[in-house]
């Protein structure tokens, strides 16, 4: 039996319209690996803020080692040896390493002595950093070396990781994995958030599983099937239904040997791009985070303009055209920063409604805008997205991560689009909303749209695609049949495998 570390009583906690938390009890002991699962908007962002002090709950209570715990603010959870590394990172691109962890430590020593032990440490737990690289250098998987060596030199107990491989290829997951192992062979806890269930099943050895603010179940994750664990979360799963083969129609978007300079000073340049997307077709495009998928999602939707003749809609001409005209004509997408990108934190759902629609929903007319016909288009996408508000006046940033994604996603989804691009559109969703995205996508594509998904999902990819090409470096691949396709072969292909038949012989 593992002794206790940190035992939770009856914690809640409430919002105006939202019980986020319901009466939530359960322990996690020394060393463990513990799960916490949940459908968006299932209580866990909640919960884990209140474990670590950036949320006082509303009634409950925590112990810690024994002792009563109630943390007021993050570095006292940091304190008492609760660190957490986010989703979203928090770090400086014009800053080194070691200046990055300075800033997340309450008294850092030296900068000389810091980097010193960063080496140390980062090479104990096999995450090689090298302390002076600034960190807009830095690819994805190294950027979240950075989030995990800085909780790790603060020696914690319980360590909170959220979503700790949505940006990470295979081999960094792996990786990562035997970094957590390690950690939990010397005793310290991972409370783990995931909504990837088999690398819930492969790490766990107990999850907590949450809906609707309340705690549904406790068990051991190897125990169960995926889709066992998916079902507690969200109740029963729908079947896909089998895809028809279908034939594709004209092409509809075209670039040809496209070069492009990023607007970012830290991005990845475009080199040489060349693909042909057809109408009824999905083009999966995959590729490691900051190989320049936010580059050609902003050259594709207009954000960055490009030479004219090299990018044509419908046989038109289009690179000098902004995200407005293209819409005009057809073409919609939906960026990965969901918050501050895809939509205005501090404008309400029905506003954000407006800024993408207005032009294909006629939401205005004669220069005023039409908020009741404004709102219902907001509703609609609510409803048919199962998007957890208590309406669409709420503000943007209210709403909790996956289901700020339904939101987006489905606003462009619910525009009926010619041509949708789309950059991670699953990202941070349970197994039924990623369901529910996936199926959208491809009823839009069986109307005959384009349809370009960017994903870092290879599962995602494999699942949704017709064709298939990989992004490295700022140069794409050649596009070719996903059918057939293995994930050794993805994987070299990402890795910036040019020549599919070398590929090919390399993942036999």
């Amino acid at each position: 039996m593992r002794k206790t570390l940190l035992r939770l009583e009856g914690l809640s906690k409430s919002y105006p319209g939202v019980r986020a938390n319901d009466d939530i009890s359960f322990e996690i002991g020394e060393g463990q690996m513990h799960a916490l699962l949940g459908e968006n908007g299932a209580g866990k962002s909640t919960l884990v803020k209140m474990i670590y002090g950036l949320v006082r709950p509303d009634a409950g209570a925590m112990t810690l080692r024994g002792a009563a715990y109630a943390p007021s603010q993050p570095s006292e959870a940091r304190r008492n040896g609760v660190a957490m590394v986010f989703q979203h990172f928090s770090l400086f691109d014009a800053l080194d390493v070691a200046e990055n962890v300075a800033l997340g430590m309450e008294n850092p020593p030296p900068l000389r002595d810091l980097a010193a032990r960063i080496r140390t440490v980062s090479e104990e737990y096999g995450l090689p950093l090298d302390p002076s690289r600034l960190v807009g250098e830095l690819s994805a998987g190294e950027r979240q070396r950075v989030e995990i060596v800085r909780c790790l030199l603060q020696d914690p107990k319980l360590l909170i990781m959220d979503e700790p491989t949505s940006v990470l290829t295979p081999q960094e997951v792996e990786i990562l994995f035997r970094t957590l192992r390690q950690l939990s062979g010397e005793g310290t806890a991972i409370l783990y958030i995931s909504h990837k269930l088999e690398e819930i099943r492969a790490l766990c050895d107990e999850a907590t599983i949450l809906r609707g603010g309340r705690k549904v179940a406790t068990c051991d994750p190897r125990e169960k099937s995926a889709r066992e664990l998916a079902e507690l979360m969200v109740g029963q799963l729908l079947t896909p239904p089998e895809r028809p083969e279908r034939p594709f129609g004209e092409v509809v978007l075209e670039v040809e040997k496209l070069s492009l300079k990023s607007n970012n000073p830290f991005g990845t340049s475009l080199k040489d791009i060349s693909f042909q997307l057809r109408a009824g077709e999905v083009l999966g495009i995959a590729g490691v985070a900051g190989n320049g998928q936010d580059e050609l999602l902003l050259m594709l939707s207009g954000e960055l303009r490009a030479p004219s003749p090299q990018v044509r809609l419908k046989g038109d001409p289009v690179g000098h055209l902004g995200p407005n005209g293209r819409r005009a004509m057809g073409l919609v997408a939906a960026p990965e920063e969901r918050l501050g990108h895809a939509a205005a934190p501090d404008m309400s759902l029905t506003e954000n409604a407006l800024l993408s629609a207005s032009r294909r929903k006629r939401l205005e007319r004669g220069g005023f805008i039409d908020w009741g016909k404004t709102e219902a288009f907001a509703r609609e996408v609510i409803t048919r997205f199962d998007v957890r508000t208590p309406g669409p006046h709420v503000l943007a940033r209210a709403l909790s991560g996956g289901n700020l994604q339904k939101f987006v996603i489905g606003r462009e989804i619910e525009l009926d689009p010619d041509v949708i691009i789309v950059n991670q559109p699953t990202w941070g969703v349970d197994a039924a909303a990623a369901a529910t995205i996936r199926q959208a996508l491809l009823d839009l594509a069986g109307k005959g749209a384009a349809v370009l998904v960017i994903s870092q999902d290879l599962d995602e990819l494999l699942e949704v695609a017709d064709s298939f090409a990989a992004l490295n470096e700022g140069r794409l691949t050649p596009v070719r049949p996903a059918k057939g396709l293995n994930v050794e072969e993805i994987g070299l292909m990402m890795g910036g495998a040019h020549d599919m038949h070398v590929a090919h012989e390399a993942a036999q």
